[in-house]
């Protein structure tokens, strides 16, 4: 066992060791020899405080290399500019070069077969009516060229004289437009939205059905409705007002037949115009819409279009809760079903005019039901078998109910012809560079899945694109 007398030798000692003596027989010349000593006595018995960077004095030390400019404070965005510049539609680019020869667009040119495979200029008046409308889409190439344009596809003519057909037989064209991703679904919109406002129809137009189901838009119940329906005010309010703003000149043209007092300034004589701008409050905006709606759906008025893209979003429960916190069904709010009632034929149309709507592929919510009703009419109308429901799935009938007078319209890849008339276009505006022959063009129709249009957009215009 190790005495005290040895455990002491190996604590360190708190005083300097005294330097040892050297015999002067070695010693050579007279040196001193330092204590062994790492820390001085006064601070290995009170070591000194640790200082923050706060009190240290001089300027900080820089970390980054020197002859860099140090970062700068960049004010950040304010509240919806980031949105705002994601949401925006440049419609014109004058650095692209003016097309010359191109024809306009008129009331009769997409009736024509001789202008299938050609490519026509939208008026001006006609495209400050239809971006009221919300027609053009920020991920649409609008703004690479000099002035937006359309092709005329062989199915636009077909739809086009299907628009026509039923105005001059004062029947509905319930249609539903469907297809492959990047097919110009949307761009056919704005097509019959172009016909209907150059011949004197009333248009109305709702752009995303995701907008009314996505819980991010007010709303309120209707009191004594069964089952409860929704109204909603602020977003029906802002609807009324691209209404009246892009269908100013039919509506001012028409007098109000019944009296509207009761819901605002409006007396019996006065214009349809009047009464919608009569509306300046969000409680009243879908009183005033049922009024013009009524209105529009009078005998001797003028056919009405009323369309709505990202038909799936409108199919499903929305995220909107009823007072027992139970999902609300889309339909139950009250603009998808003004929309779903024309549709299905429940409120007629005795004017004539079109209930268009279209599926989105690239904001798609899956819905087996409407998958369904759409392929079992797209095979009656071709006569093949129809597709029967799976015996153990759930299926929504309202959808059925809704969807089942409608005509499929499936749009796929545009003809080499007219994919030749695209890019010659977009290679008269500067876009396109090189020669476009037979070859160039069977490239990018092929890249494109076989002429599909927003493909071959990006098979020629990918680099262009800010």
């Amino acid at each position: 066992m190790a005495s005290a007398q040895s455990l002491r030798c190996l604590v360190r000692p708190t005083r300097p060791i005294a330097a040892p003596r050297i015999p002067s027989s070695f010693a050579t010349t007279s040196t001193a020899v330092a204590a062994f000593s790492t820390t001085s006595a006064a601070s290995a018995v009170n070591p000194p405080a640790i200082k923050s960077r706060s009190s240290l004095s001089g300027p900080a030390k820089k970390n980054y290399k020197k002859g860099v400019a140090a970062p700068v404070n960049v004010k950040k965005p304010g509240p919806g500019e980031r949105k705002a510049f994601r949401k925006r539609i440049q419609l014109s680019n004058n650095s692209a070069l003016p097309v010359s020869g191109l024809a306009v667009l008129e009331a009769g040119t997409m009736l024509r077969e001789d202008m299938a495979g050609q490519v026509v200029g939208i008026p001006n008046d006609v495209v400050d009516q239809l971006r009221t409308l919300q027609a053009f889409k920020p991920t649409q190439s609008w703004g690479l060229f000099r002035q937006p344009h359309m092709l005329v596809r062989r199915k636009t003519v077909e739809v086009m004289n299907r628009l026509r057909e039923a105005s001059d037989k004062k029947t509905a064209l319930k249609m539903v437009l469907t297809g492959s991703r990047l097919s110009g679904k949307s761009v056919m919109l704005l097509k019959t939205m172009s016909y209907a406002l150059q011949n004197g129809w009333v248009a109305i137009h709702i752009p995303e059905g995701q907008d009314l189901t996505n819980g991010h838009t007010e709303y309120s119940p209707i009191p004594d409705t069964e089952p409860m329906q929704f109204a909603q005010p602020v977003y029906t309010l802002k609807l009324l007002q691209n209404i009246l703003k892009a269908n100013q000149k039919v509506l001012a043209s028409l007098k109000t037949e019944k009296d509207w007092s009761r819901l605002a300034n409006v007396n019996k004589g006065d214009t349809l115009a009047d009464l919608v701008a009569s509306c300046k409050e969000s409680e009243y905006a879908w009183p005033t819409l049922e009024a013009l709606w009524t209105e529009l759906t009078l005998p001797g008025r003028p056919p009405v279009l009323f369309t709505l893209d990202g038909l799936s979003h409108v199919n499903k429960l929305s995220e909107y809760r009823d007072p027992s916190f139970n999902q609300v069904h889309a339909h139950d709010l009250t603009l998808i079903g003004m929309f779903f009632d024309a549709l299905s034929g429940k409120k007629a149309l005795p004017n004539g005019g079109a209930i268009i709507a279209a599926t989105s592929e690239s904001n798609n919510s899956p819905h087996p039901s409407q998958n369904l009703v759409l392929a079992q009419l797209e095979a009656g109308q071709a006569g093949q078998p129809i597709p029967q429901p799976d015996a153990y799935g759930r299926h929504d009938n309202r959808i059925y109910d809704g969807l089942k007078n409608s005509r499929v319209v499936r749009l796929e890849g545009v003809s080499k012809k007219e994919a030749r008339a695209l890019m010659e276009y977009w290679g008269a505006s500067g876009m396109v560079k090189g020669v476009v022959d037979h070859r160039t063009v069977s490239e990018k129709w092929t890249l494109a899945g076989h002429g599909l249009v927003g493909e071959m957009e990006r098979a020629a215009l990918l680099t262009l694109k800010l």
